[in-house]
């Protein structure tokens, strides 16, 4: 009587995967992972370097012989790039905490079926995500109401964005409505459901389009191309673009007369360490809200 050998399967109804298949997906996704982390390990290298091994190694190191924060302490003494750090900060949060706070009542008063006008207001909030207005009408509209050379004309252009409102408004029409009928019944007005009741419901969506203003408001440079002529009033994106990407010399003054002057490809890496550290370590944080936010206001609605 011949024995017939059954194959293992996992509780899907699927065969494990062949040992050598494991392997050759495990090598793949570590190669995969060694091609994103070398380039952040290159730059965090590089910054923390010597002169002599960033000119032995042609201005980039895989791994400093002997560290040094000679190139972070002459970033911070106190030039440009301490003063642009400090105005992207600010742009940064305040440009947030302004967006969070039109765009979550919009969204709610868009989500309330006993609006008047509601659906005329949500076709123009589709048709400003669908029709951007342009470089040169915003730029007019900008200088008309005397924003240039300001720091709010790097917040008030783009603190409203079409797709958080969008977002928002589908997670606020997924909330159950029996919340809403009980407030009314107590005598709670619209204002005070969306402060008492709504909003510390959708701390996850709160959390994500947060996150989304955010990492907007610190990597912009285009607006500061456009609306400041003045240097003193550079964002870090913008000292990152001058500096790094076009490849202009930091000189002692301009680094606010460091004892010690590094190399230049060291300040230049360490000028990209810190644009890029704030928001590695906001994400974390956050992690928990992003996906259950994402999901609930791309799913209902």
């Amino acid at each position: 009587m011949t024995t017939l050998t059954r194959r293992p399967q996992l509780r899907n109804g699927q065969s494990p995967a062949h040992p050598v298949m494991r392997v050759i997906k495990g090598l793949t996704l570590l190669a995969a992972c060694a091609l994103v982390v070398m380039p952040f390990v290159a730059i965090v290298s590089t910054s923390l370097a010597g002169n002599d091994q960033i000119t032995r190694a042609g201005g980039l190191v895989l791994w400093p012989e002997q560290s040094t924060l000679d190139a972070y302490t002459a970033v911070f003494t106190g030039g440009v790039v301490s003063r642009a750090l400090g105005i992207s900060v600010f742009v940064t949060l305040v440009g947030t905490a302004l967006s969070l706070v039109t765009t979550a009542p919009l969204a709610y008063a868009l989500s309330r079926p006993t609006l008047v006008g509601r659906r005329p207001a949500m076709m123009l909030v589709l048709l400003s995500l669908l029709f951007s207005p342009g470089m040169l009408p915003t730029y007019l509209a900008v200088k008309q109401f005397g924003l240039l050379n300001s720091l709010w004309a790097l917040i008030i252009p783009t603190m409203v964005n079409a797709f958080n409102v969008i977002v928002m408004h589908a997670f606020f029409k997924g909330l159950p409505q029996e919340l809403f009928n009980s407030a009314k019944i107590d005598g709670a007005s619209e204002w005070q459901i969306m402060i008492k009741i709504v909003l510390p419901l959708s701390k996850a969506i709160l959390a994500v389009v947060g996150l989304f203003y955010g990492v907007g408001y610190w990597n912009s440079f285009f607006t500061s191309l456009l609306y400041l002529d003045d240097s003193s009033l550079w964002p870090l994106q913008m000292v990152v673009r001058s500096y790094v990407v076009g490849g202009s010399q930091l000189s002692p003054a301009e680094l606010g007369n460091p004892d010690v002057l590094p190399p230049q490809p060291a300040l230049q890496m360490a000028i990209l360490v810190i644009s890029i550290i704030p928001i590695v370590c906001v994400y974390p944080f956050l992690q928990k809200h992003f996906a259950k936010g994402v999901l609930t206001g791309a799913v209902k609605g």
